[in-house]
């Protein structure tokens, strides 16, 4: 590659950034700053002052909100992980009479949106009485069709033999899972967790759904809460209160970001 073709990539990819990491610092900026100097459109506060994340604290339950986000996250993560491993273990290693057809059948609900089956899921909620329960905001995300495919993916790249093998052997099918399987497959299975941990922390609507009392909402939630508090939005503890809550997501994205692109590509190669 040339010289002035490495400096157009380079300069291209300098410029994505910025545009990506503009709003970010944009908002981490806007959180130091009064409401005066937010509506004068300054890029840069005149003093740092902790007053924005002070507020953010006393206005709303923000400490509740963070701690309901980690625990539905980290509850959602670890069932997706069961699940799904589970489940596609038995869809590469157990053979039985229509496997690739309900294994379709399952992947198929992915061209299904969320919100189709909203008002059913919400249904169901309500008459097993959960409403304002951390199951109603855990249980029904456990069977994950994204999650099953792509362990399924890397499942297979194992060979068949060395289950037979084992078979043979007299090892029983879950201690090859548990041996065997899952201690090859942790790239995956990081890339799936970080995948249910992200999408869960930043889910809003269905939280909003299933839950009206402050002792289970969740911090997306929290955000919309503070914003609406007052006719006039105080856009600088808004904006603290959202560096809050995006730095755990930021901080989770940028130490799996290896595991999490090697997870999605290598199920794909054989």
């Amino acid at each position: 590659m040339s010289i002035v073709k490495k400096i157009i990539l380079y300069g291209l990819l300098i410029i994505s950034v910025v545009f990506m990491m503009f709003p970010i610092f944009y908002a981490f900026m806007i959180s130091f700053m009064q409401g005066g100097e937010v509506l004068k459109g300054n890029l840069i506060p005149d003093t740092l002052t902790m007053d924005n994340y002070i507020s953010a604290f006393e206005k709303v339950p923000l400490v509740r909100y963070l701690w309901n986000s980690f625990y539905v996250s980290m509850v959602v993560m670890i069932g997706q992980l069961i699940i799904s491993s589970l489940a596609a273990f038995a869809f590469v290693f157990i053979p039985f009479r229509g496997r690739d057809f309900i294994f379709f059948l399952f992947i198929s609900t992915m061209m299904i949106p969320w919100e189709a089956t909203m008002v059913p899921n919400f249904l169901t909620v309500q008459k097993l009485g959960w409403i304002n329960q951390p199951a109603s905001l855990t249980i029904p995300f456990f069977a994950l069709a994204f999650g099953t495919f792509l362990l399924r993916q890397q499942f297979k790249t194992i060979p068949n033999e060395l289950f037979e093998a084992s078979q043979l052997a007299g090892i029983s099918r879950f201690r090859f899972f548990w041996n065997i399987v899952l201690p090859v497959s942790k790239t995956s299975l990081m890339t799936l967790g970080i995948y249910s941990f992200l999408t869960t922390w930043n889910m809003y609507l269905w939280p909003l759904l299933v839950t009206n009392n402050e002792s289970v909402r969740t911090v997306q939630i929290g955000l919309k809460q503070l914003q609406s508090q007052e006719i006039s939005t105080e856009w600088g503890v808004v904006m603290a209160a959202v560096v809050v809550v995006i730095l755990p997501t930021l901080i989770l994205l940028f130490l799996g970001q290896k595991s999490l692109q090697k997870g999605l590509t290598q199920g794909a190669i054989k």
